[in-house]
């Protein structure tokens, strides 16, 4: 059966995004191979050597920079990582400057925040409610 081993989220600037993924949001990079102009850089959750890679992938191609603006318009999140308790990490990402377009708000079995990446996406935070 297939399985997720590599998923994108893609970014404006790559050093940008490697410096806000790991440095404020915690990943740890793992895989960083020039490719012509860009980059194959991911990133993995800190306590998960081994899983699931994030590709912070270029934004280069004109349709990417019109398909993540409509998305930010419309406040629809790029992607989605789960967390342990949103409200503990939104009061610290937002004390440190972090900009949330929603707090955390209880949606059914979860509680949910959405940030602002800094990259061109809003990211949603979803713990357990």
């Amino acid at each position: 059966m297939p399985r997720i081993n590599v998923t994108s989220v893609m970014v404006d600037d790559q050093e940008k995004a490697l410096a806000f993924y790991t440095e404020t949001l915690g990943f740890v990079a793992k895989t960083d191979v020039p490719v012509g102009e860009y980059r194959w850089l991911t990133v993995v959750g800190a306590n998960e050597p081994d899983g699931v890679e994030l590709l912070l992938e270029p934004d280069a191609h004109p349709a990417a920079k019109v398909f993540k603006r409509a998305l930010v318009d419309d406040g629809i999140p790029f992607a989605s990582f789960a967390v342990d308790d949103v409200t503990a990490v939104y009061e610290d990402l937002e004390a440190r400057g972090v900009r949330f377009a929603q707090a955390p708000t209880p949606m059914g079995p979860v509680i949910s925040a959405v940030l602002d990446d800094t990259c061109g996406n809003l990211i949603q935070l979803t713990s357990p409610a």
